[in-house]
């Protein structure tokens, strides 16, 4: 056997156990010491300015850990900004690419890239409650990440940025009588940036299309579960999962970015949502692209919108 001192292993020893949220187990490290535990053996210390923090877990489920990574820039500004990691609800680290922070940790943004159990294993209804979870986990903790509490904005492409209007729409106080104190605190946020987001699950590609596990969406049948087998269950299940429903005056600043030929999210999704938001008062832009598809070359450049956004409706 290889007694040598093998560096990775040890660093990945070393942030697994300091990087447990505080609310599970015990966290002593004083903070210059784990700053120098972490530069010194991380292999998560992306360049000189950003530093990523792994597998930090926010909740457990089933005996499943759901965890976010958390990138620090070289000089936060106080603002945290979550990623939802989601493509038709599915979620996974291989998504989580070069460059995936750097249009908001270059600007002083400290990035969480949340990661959620994926479907069929568990349906849109529980993973919009894992999102809920994580906005209230980043909250409880925004002091270990020298965040403003009340300044937490949220960003996703398609599932993402469904998961996104969710916490937007719907995100709000939790249960003052919760012995977790993560689960007394509030999932809203205070604004968001999202890319070709289904929003209306009833009204798909026009009024009455039915989308809730049907249609146009039956190959997404499991996600949606057994409430999509008969009209009366998918109304219900329709309007829980969809943001539309749930635009109010108080839901927080909206940009949106669409590309008139998508084949998969029609441009009409957040085309519905503007005009709802509009009607609310709701500060609101739609951005369309021109030919694009569900995705696009460069998709990440157009992100510099998004951050714009986010100066002017989170940065004080």
């Amino acid at each position: 056997m290889d007694d040598r001192l093998n560096l990775p292993d040890l660093s990945i020893c070393l942030t697994d156990k300091l990087l447990d949220p505080p609310h599970s187990e015990p966290n002593r490290m004083n903070k210059p010491i784990f700053a120098f535990v972490i530069a010194l053996f991380s292999p998560g210390l992306l360049s000189a300015q950003t530093l990523r923090e792994r597998d930090i877990i926010y909740q457990r489920t089933e005996g499943v850990a759901l965890t976010m990574d958390v990138f620090v820039p070289e000089k936060p500004n106080g603002v945290g900004i979550i990623k939802i990691v989601s493509g038709g609800w599915k979620s996974n680290h291989s998504k989580v690419k070069d460059g995936f922070s750097s249009p908001y940790t270059d600007q002083g943004y400290t990035v969480f890239a949340v990661f959620h159990g994926s479907q069929p294993r568990y349906q849109v209804r529980d993973i919009m409650g894992f999102m809920h979870r994580a906005v209230r986990f980043i909250r409880t903790n925004a002091d270990r990440w020298n965040i403003d509490p009340d300044r937490i904005g949220v960003t996703g492409s398609s599932a993402g940025g469904h998961l996104s209007l969710i916490l937007a729409t719907k995100g709000g106080p939790g249960d003052p009588k919760a012995n977790d104190p993560v689960d007394r605190a509030s999932s809203a946020v205070q604004a968001a940036c999202v890319f070709y987001p289904p929003t209306d699950y009833l009204n798909w590609s026009e009024p009455g299309d039915d989308c809730v596990g049907v249609g146009k969406q039956q190959r997404w049948q499991p996600a949606f579960g057994d409430e999509s087998k008969t009209a009366e269950t998918r109304q219900v299940l329709g309007r829980h999962m969809s943001p539309i429903y749930h635009v109010s005056e108080k839901t927080p600043p909206v940009s949106i970015i669409h590309g008139d030929a998508d084949p998969i999210v029609p441009l009409y999704q957040s085309q519905s949502f503007q005009t709802v938001a509009e009607s609310k008062g709701v500060p609101i832009q739609l951005v369309i692209k021109e030919g694009a598809k569900h995705g696009w070359p460069n998709k990440e450049a157009d992100e510099v919108q998004f951050v714009n956004w986010f100066n002017q409706h989170l940065l004080k």
